[in-house]
């Protein structure tokens, strides 16, 4: 029983997610990515994106297949996800615009992921039985596995977000302070000069009436 159940914990975890790429980079302002994937017909795509740090946090996309028709377009998004099966092979473009932008530079995120998933039991698609107890608790195992691999990348993301808003806020508070520092020193400077004049022409009006 317990070689049974090692075998398969063991199937579980080398179960693979439907192939594909995530990645973050770098979009300059008044710029555009495009991106490349060759695919067969009927496959099923997902592309999930988010916009990490810049400006408004916000990004144009567009997804094209491979005669040109736009599968989805969306202007000044956050974050967003498409899906969609393939209807025919070839290569299918997506792009994320920062057009729309003159100084804000964006970092971006995207995770875009091809090909259902494969069964993680032999045959799964094709039984006539029911699950033993056993295969079941494996299958609900890993679409556990896979909501906290979800979970897990959003957290990063919204993790990754606020603390660059809180090394900019940190940024801005410095530079405040900083700039507070020095115009009080300009006044303290100018106030003391000014009561300094003041004594000083006291002085002088009062030697010249003694003369």
């Amino acid at each position: 029983m317990g070689g049974r159940a090692l075998c398969w914990l063991l199937c579980l975890l080398q179960a693979a997610r439907a192939g594909g790429a995530e990645l973050s980079f770098e979009l300059p302002d008044s710029a555009r990515q495009c991106f490349h994937e060759p695919l067969q017909r009927g496959l099923r795509f997902t592309l999930d994106f988010q916009v990490i740090t810049g400006g408004h946090y916000d990004v144009d996309c567009y997804v094209e297949d491979p005669n040109g028709k736009t599968l989805y377009k969306e202007a000044k998004k956050q974050y967003d996800s498409f899906s969609h099966r393939a209807e025919v092979a070839g290569v299918y473009t997506f792009c994320f615009s920062n057009e729309f932008s003159t100084f804000s530079h964006k970092t971006v995120y995207f995770d875009f992921q091809v090909g259902d998933e494969p069964p993680i039991l032999p045959d799964m698609n094709h039984r006539v039985t029911a699950m033993t107890q056993m295969e079941s608790a494996c299958v609900t195992i890993h679409e556990a596995l896979n909501a906290v691999i979800d979970s897990q990348t959003h957290y990063r993301l919204r993790e990754a977000q606020d603390r660059i808003r809180a090394e900019e806020l940190n940024n801005h508070v410095s530079y405040w302070s900083v700039g507070e520092t020095v115009l009080l020193l300009v006044v303290s400077i100018s106030q003391v000069m000014l009561l300094k004049s003041f004594f000083t022409e006291t002085r002088a009006t009062t030697g010249s009436v003694s003369t």
